[in-house]
């Protein structure tokens, strides 16, 4: 669940014209945040990053659809698929303490600050030259 600050963020920067993936970027920083607190863990930071765009699609962020085929992993496109039509139904406790439990397990590098930057620039590199 979202922090209440975050939601009002968002829509915040909604409501002021900015784009969605702006909007968004609340979630993701929120995200990473508890990586960094040791609420739970991530792999990688795109593992961090999902976690927080599966949240704004929850809280009603209208992000872009879920990556085609053969961009994304098969299950992450499932997985952006159903957040973007669940719009926060409760998720039962078994579920969610599963998730809880599994996230715990991993290390809490994902969100450090090499890790962030090292994906910064490996993600520049893919984009296009300006």
């Amino acid at each position: 669940m979202p922090e209440k600050a975050t939601v009002e963020k968002a829509r915040a920067d909604l409501r002021a014209g900015k784009s969605p993936t702006t909007a968004a970027g609340e979630f993701v920083r929120e995200e990473i945040e508890h990586v960094r607190e040791g609420k739970h863990g991530a792999r990688s930071p795109e593992q961090a990053i999902a976690i927080g765009l599966s949240k704004a699609r929850r809280a009603g962020i209208p992000l872009k659809p879920p990556p085609k085929k053969g961009r994304a992993k098969k299950s992450t496109r499932r997985s952006a698929r159903t957040a973007a039509r669940k719009r926060s139904s409760a998720t039962s406790r078994k579920r969610s303490r599963a998730t809880l439990k599994a996230l715990k397990r991993e290390p809490k590098s994902g969100a450090s600050r090499s890790a962030l930057s090292r994906h910064a620039k490996s993600v520049a590199r893919r984009r296009k030259r300006a």
